[in-house]
């Protein structure tokens, strides 16, 4: 009889009690995978998966994503590029993984997640640049641990989610400051009365200047470029 190890155990590591187990991998996996590549820092884009790519917010999307590979392509040596960072699925994450990949597709990083109508990663990803994960605060981990800017386009609950996880840990100093940018002036004033919740003291009247709105490829773009200065730059 052939004994089986316990790291071997698929029933096991699928089990309650191996829950801890497999939040670890989720860590672990990932850190091991972006080393092997080179990926250190990235942009990360938010925003929903419903919209098709020919409505104007994902051809805007797709152009933001081919004018920051075009930039860092061009003013960073290849060790110190920033990534273009989404969660892999279709919507503003194809469209900026689109336009990324006009420029160099292996820019494009992924972090899916399981979900019950199976989302897989959009075209534009390469497979060992494509993480899945089933834990979303784990997700949510990798993407403030790469994270050394973001763009938060239109969305729903989910993006919403990564929004206030990204201004509550940038607000409570448990992340570095990083440029935050709100994509559609309009949707985003409409949808999140920030101005309410300072002038009842909700949040500080400080709290509204962790990020700024923007309403052209352009626009968004020259306010991150002129606060990620290269470490390393070509001559």
């Amino acid at each position: 009889m052939k004994l089986s190890k316990a790291y071997e155990n698929r029933d096991f590591l699928h089990s309650r009690e191996a829950r801890a187990i497999r939040i670890q991998c989720e860590q672990l996996e990932p850190e091991q995978r972006f080393a092997q590549l080179g990926v250190r820092r990235a942009v990360i884009f938010f925003g929903s998966a419903r919209l098709a790519q020919d409505t104007p917010t994902c051809r805007d999307a797709a152009a933001l994503g081919a004018l920051f590979a075009d930039w860092t392509c061009k003013t960073h040596s290849k060790p110190d590029r920033f990534y273009l960072c989404t969660g892999g699925g279709p919507g503003i994450m194809q469209a900026v993984h689109e336009g990324s990949a006009r420029v160099d597709r292996s820019l494009n990083i992924g972090l899916n997640v399981s979900l019950p109508a199976e989302e897989v990663p959009n075209p534009f990803l390469d497979p060992d640049r494509a993480v899945e994960f089933h834990y979303f605060f784990m997700r949510k981990f990798w993407f403030m641990n790469l994270a050394r800017a973001a763009v938060i386009f239109p969305g729903g609950f989910g993006t919403l989610d990564e929004l206030f996880e990204l201004l509550t840990l940038t607000q409570t100093r448990k992340s570095s400051p990083m440029p935050i940018v709100l994509y559609d002036r309009t949707f985003w004033t409409d949808t999140i009365n920030f101005e309410s919740l300072a002038r009842r003291q909700l949040i500080g009247r400080g709290d509204t200047r962790l990020f700024e709105y923007a309403d052209t490829p352009g626009q968004a773009f020259e306010l991150i470029r002129d606060q990620l200065q290269p470490r390393t730059s070509r001559t």
